[in-house]
């Protein structure tokens, strides 16, 4: 490696990020998106069902959602929400984290759903190996 060059590694990315190494492994390929929905509902029924609220449709482009229209509808849980009130902002501040920090698009503002899938069950969600997608992820990127 020539001088002055470095390459992020996956025991980088674990220990900067905290994220970890061994599991499962994400995948955010649409191709197969339909089998991961429970029952066979359409995507936006199933993003109705877990995040309680549709965006408008001058919010959605294809399989995203603005950024903006997240963070003002998800901004602030309420006061003595009950329990799945604060799992829906959960499901929304994850995926806010997956589409604007981890995994980002080139627009940097929109929040794709292929997340559905993994903020449906949050207790699964630290089974996955995180690190690695999100080193593929800006591998694939640059």
């Amino acid at each position: 490696m020539p001088f002055g060059e470095c390459t992020i590694t996956l025991q980088d990315v674990a220990y900067q990020l905290g994220l970890p190494v061994d599991g499962d492994y994400v995948s955010g390929c649409l191709t197969d998106f339909h089998l991961y929905i429970e029952g066979g509902r359409p995507a936006w029924q199933w993003f109705h069902e877990l995040l309680g609220v549709l965006p408008p449709e001058n919010q959605v482009q294809k399989f995203a959602v603005n950024y903006t229209w997240f963070q003002e509808t998800f901004a602030e849980c309420p006061d003595g929400a009950d329990e799945e009130t604060v799992r829906r902002f959960a499901r929304a501040y994850i995926m806010m984290l997956l589409g604007t920090q981890l995994f980002a698009d080139k627009s940097g503002n929109r929040i794709h759903i292929r997340w559905l899938p993994y903020v449906a069950r949050l207790e699964e969600m630290g089974r996955y190996s995180w690190a690695s997608a999100a080193l593929a992820w800006l591998y694939r990127c640059s």
